[in-house]
């Protein structure tokens, strides 16, 4: 799910308007990457917890040779899920009941792209689904699962057999 899905997603799911759910998620995405930045975690209990983590320098091992090495103090971000989060991911809770997106809104925003008449092979290919193959000779169609097989006559001549002669 990208974040146009996940936008349209929440607006049907809370009876919102997608540009006040943007305006939100924009604004949740802008305070936690603040807050985490300082230093603070941020909290949604039940959910995730989003850090930074500082890390000490210390003393390790080269693997190709054995030899010491020190490795520098560093920082990373960590997102870790909680338990409620697992619980509903793995199964081991319901999850929770979504509603469905209106479809009368994603019909009424066509493009000339999707307005034009497409033929079949256009669909066939722009799908991503196995294309369906014609041949020249009968132009019939046939599924993608069972191989076509032309029938053309070829125009080029086999050479003859070289054929050796004891002298």
């Amino acid at each position: 799910m990208n974040r146009r899905e996940l936008i349209a997603a929440v607006a049907a799911h809370s009876d919102a308007e997608p540009k006040t759910v943007d305006a939100v998620l924009r604004g949740f995405t802008d305070v936690v990457c603040a807050t985490v930045a300082k230093g603070d975690p941020v909290v949604l209990s039940g959910f995730a917890k989003f850090a930074k983590i500082q890390t000490k320098a210390r003393m390790g091992r080269n693997p190709a040779t054995g030899a010491a090495i020190k490795i520098k103090a560093s920082k990373k971000a960590r997102i870790t899920a909680l338990k409620g989060f697992k619980d509903i991911v793995l199964g081991a809770a319901p999850a929770p009941k979504l509603t469905k997106p209106a479809p009368a809104k994603a019909a009424a925003k066509t493009t000339a792209r999707t307005a034009a008449p497409r033929t079949t092979a256009a669909r066939a290919t722009a799908t991503k689904a196995p294309a369906a193959r014609t041949t020249r000779a009968t132009k019939t169609t046939t599924a993608a699962k069972a191989p076509a097989r032309t029938t053309r006559a070829t125009t080029a001549r086999k050479a003859p057999a070289r054929t050796t002669t004891k002298r």
